[in-house]
């Protein structure tokens, strides 16, 4: 997982008055430029072609710099050196702001988590702005966080367009590349343990997402898998610990 000043990532379990807990996700996301704005640097693969689902366009792991590496792909999907920018920092051709996303519990003890969102523009009006649009579609996420299951049927299914990657334990386990509609896919508890992972042991999680093109953006994650915070400065240790046996306990709740 890499960790840098500035984008590192605390998954934060809070806990409301209904005894629900949710989960909160920080990151960074990317804007980039949409054609002829003049403001920045347009990538030929934002409101480009559409292909449609693409996989097999990075890499299996991910590389020393806990990114995704571009491997290939079908026609418009992208290139080595365009993708090399969406989740760095690259003057001209982005913009970058920290982000958050919850999932909530659906309900207390259930050891469901969920977001759901038809509408996903989280940087409407900010960064390099709509651009014209009646949203601000071109931009890329990084979430960043730890993640373990119990049983061979737990669960992390996504829906949404357009490209999402999920590494766990810097291992690709999700691939749903390209410029495409809503589409679903889902990991278990048993895809992992096929990957030598072991129940009820953290690994490091890395969610990689892209929104190129107009007009719909759908991002949507339902899992039991158990996540817990990374790991944090020693002056937060015992907060830290605090929320650690909270997980615990409703995991020992769920099984």
């Amino acid at each position: 997982m890499n960790i840098l000043l500035g984008t590192a990532l605390f998954v934060v379990l809070t806990l409301s008055a209904t005894n629900a807990l949710a989960i909160t996700l920080t990151g960074t996301i990317r804007d980039f430029c949409a054609p002829s704005t003049g403001a920045c640097t347009q990538l030929s693969d934002f409101e480009g072609a559409i292909p449609g689902v693409v996989t097999g366009m990075v890499s299996s792991t991910l590389n020393s710099s806990g990114l995704p590496d571009y491997v290939g792909g079908g026609i418009g999907a992208t290139t080595a050196t365009n993708f090399a920018k969406w989740y760095t920092n690259s003057p001209g051709f982005n913009l970058s702001t920290p982000t958050s996303l919850t999932l909530a519990e659906t309900s207390p003890g259930s050891g469901v988590f969920t977001y759901s969102n038809a509408a996903f523009f989280p940087i409407d009006g900010a960064l390099f702005g709509n651009q014209g649009r009646s949203n601000n579609y071109h931009f890329t996420m990084h979430l960043e966080g730890q993640i373990s299951f119990q049983q061979p049927t737990d669960k992390f299914t996504f829906t949404g367009d357009d490209d999402l990657w999920v590494y766990i334990n810097n291992q690709l386990v999700m691939d749903l590349g390209g410029v495409h509609g809503a589409t679903t896919s889902t990991i278990t508890g048993l895809n992992l343990d096929a990957l030598g992972l072991d129940p009820n042991t953290p690994y490091a999680l890395d969610i990689f997402f892209a929104e190129r093109h107009t007009t719909a953006s759908n991002f949507n994650i339902t899992t039991d898998f158990s996540v817990t915070p990374v790991p944090i400065p020693a002056t937060l240790g015992l907060f830290g610990l605090g929320l650690m046996a909270l997980a615990a306990a409703r995991a020992k709740l769920k099984a």
